[in-house]
């Protein structure tokens, strides 16, 4: 029996119709698969790369050479910890070394419970409060390894 194939909302196959003879717009499509899914799971890609008619090697060339796509599912709350210049020298990477070590978690894993994965980024725009991450839409500035504990515990309660 073949696999099912992945469903696509009304909305994101409206999308893809609209730009998919579009030159240049698969980062677009891309990026609006990831808002669905949080993610661009193996099947959606493979979906979208029959529908606009063009090899998975090219849209996963696309995936793999941008940081911002996700092909793992990330946690309920995405930690992102800014590691760029301003915040790496106020301790940006301490705050992923104590961030990894508080979830037991390495690179772009996600904890056991699925709560929580962590990306570190290049900028979060907020170079006056670094160190920063976010957590969902909350923004954390001059943040210390110290106060990691309590911050993800708010989390885990939500």
């Amino acid at each position: 029996m073949p696999a099912k194939e992945m469903e696509f909302s009304r909305e994101l196959v409206d999308y893809i119709g609209e730009w998919k003879e579009k030159p240049g717009s698969l980062i677009m499509m891309l990026h609006r698969i990831q808002e669905e899914f949080g993610y661009i799971p193996r099947e959606a890609a493979e979906k979208l790369a029959r529908e606009i008619h063009m090899p998975l090697a090219k849209v996963y060339g696309v995936i793999t050479f941008y940081h911002f796509f996700k092909t793992t599912k990330p946690g309920k709350h995405r930690i992102a910890i800014c590691l760029g210049t301003a915040c790496y020298l106020r301790g940006g990477q301490e705050l992923l070394d104590e961030s990894e070590s508080i979830l037991n978690v390495k690179g772009e894993e996600v904890t056991d419970d699925g709560l929580f994965s962590i990306d570190a980024v290049r900028c979060l725009g907020c170079c006056g409060l670094a160190p920063v991450l976010m957590i969902g839409n909350d923004v954390y500035g001059k943040v210390t390894k110290e106060q990691l504990p309590e911050i993800i515990q708010k989390y885990r309660q939500a």
